[in-house]
């Protein structure tokens, strides 16, 4: 191989890994936003010096949101917007409550494979594949899972008591698509949703009502 070609695939592999990256690494140790300074809808870091620790410290969530009635569900996204000691460290999480029979909807995060912690609780939890595979299995406190990048994935509180998830993503910014409301609180045209779901205008109505299009 000559030389000219062997540089063309070094650059080729380097640029298709880059591309596979769910964030790019940090170049410096931390960079908390100065809120102060905006350019072009970004803001520079913060000096070292006027870094202090209660940046690196979050206390959003340690308590749910509210009390949660039956198949009641409530997540409290954390990313740098509102922790701002996670900006450029490619990584978020949430934590999510189930009243009983609480569900979590089938969606997923484009950005980013997520864990799946419990904390109290049982939780019906899994994903499906490609192949239309379904992984699924009810975990309970102390129990891990995880959700491979891009893969559409559920949860639903199977017990008598609420329940608690705390989520974790390779990502600053994972995305979040949930398919009921990308599908039906959309503005897909009707008719391609009736034929493709074998729907009657009557139910695709009642189904765009509920997801947020009249």
């Amino acid at each position: 191989m000559s030389p000219q070609r062997a540089i063309v695939l070094v650059v080729f592999v380097l640029c298709y890994y880059g591309a596979l990256a769910s964030d790019p690494d940090p170049v410096q140790d931390f960079c908390i936003p100065n809120t102060e300074v905006v350019q072009s809808n970004f803001h520079q870091c913060k000096n070292s010096s006027a870094v202090t620790v209660d940046d690196f410290i979050f206390t959003g969530i340690k308590n749910p949101g509210k009390k949660l009635g039956k198949n009641e569900f409530l997540a409290v996204p954390v990313s740098s917007s509102v922790f701002p000691g996670l900006n450029t460290l490619g990584v978020s999480f949430v934590r999510a409550d189930f009243g009983p029979g609480g569900v979590n909807v089938p969606h997923f995060h484009p950005r980013a494979t997520e864990t799946a912690f419990v904390i109290e609780g049982k939780i019906y939890s899994g994903f499906v594949d490609t192949t239309n595979r379904i992984f699924a299995k009810v975990i309970e406190k102390g129990e891990v899972m995880v959700f491979p990048r891009g893969l559409v994935h559920f949860q639903m509180n199977v017990g008598d008591s609420p329940a608690t998830i705390l989520g974790s993503f390779d990502s600053q910014n994972p995305g979040l698509m949930k398919i009921p409301n990308a599908v039906f609180g959309s503005d897909i045209q009707e008719e391609l949703l009736e034929k493709a779901f074998g729907l009657s205008s009557k139910e695709l109505g009642k189904l765009r009502k509920k997801f947020g299009t009249s």
